[in-house]
């Protein structure tokens, strides 16, 4: 477990990464890709989804909203409440981060023995359902 628990530290480091690249936290990137993803989306799911306490959520909207990469709706079921979504230049920035996570797991692949490429396609299955039920541990 120890090595499996090393192993994700080292990728989560190498994919926040490409997050700094656009002058956002890892926290930042994952709630923007969030609200690009399925917004427009209500604060209190996204803090359900994010596992986020509300003050660090309210945190992070407010510096996404003040650069220009999310906006708030007003919620048509209850005018009190914000809906979230991502902007043209929040899209944007999104699909950045998600296409430079992606040439650098390509790149990592191609410098492996095809072998190894087909033993990670065939532990998908396997790391989707470890990243569930860490998800499910924080509720």
């Amino acid at each position: 477990m120890t090595r499996l628990r090393r192993a994700i530290g080292r990728l989560a480091r190498l994919f926040n990464a490409s997050s700094a690249s656009e002058d956002l936290t890892p926290t930042q990137a994952s709630v923007l890709g969030l609200v690009a993803h399925r917004g427009p989306i209500g604060l209190a799911e996204l803090t359900d989804i994010e596992g986020l306490n509300p003050t660090m959520l309210s945190r992070v909207v407010s510096k996404l909203d003040s650069g220009g990469l999310l906006r708030r709706l007003p919620d048509p079921a209850d005018q009190r409440a914000a809906r979230l979504e991502a902007t043209d230049a929040g899209r944007q920035a999104h699909e950045r981060i998600i296409q430079a996570r992606t040439e650098t797991v390509v790149k990592i692949l191609e410098g492996l023995p095809p072998e190894v490429g087909d033993a990670l396609r065939d532990a998908l299955p396997a790391l989707e359902a470890l990243a569930e039920g860490l998800r499910g541990q924080r509720h």
